[in-house]
């Protein structure tokens, strides 16, 4: 497939086909990583996602939430 570089403010752009994207898993607003290698431009996809090491890292005694209460076991959800 070929496609013009367009001008794009002081930068130059290049438009991605539908069925790329959808194939990448790309839209707007995705967070992608351009590098140069070996004469090419690599585009790929960052996770928007926090990783579990991440989500564990922003844990603080201030925001964790306490333990609750919910009364008396009704089944076999027994903490014994």
């Amino acid at each position: 497939m070929q496609a013009h570089i367009q001008k794009w403010g002081n930068s130059l752009a290049l438009r991605i086909p539908k069925s790329f994207a959808a194939e990448t898993q790309l839209a707007q607003g995705t967070l992608v990583d351009i590098t140069f290698q070996d004469g090419r431009i690599v585009v790929v996809p960052l996770s928007s996602e926090p990783s579990l090491e991440e989500m564990l890292a922003a844990i603080t005694p201030e925001n964790r939430h306490a333990q609750q209460e919910i009364g008396e076991a009704m089944g076999i959800e027994s903490w014994e």
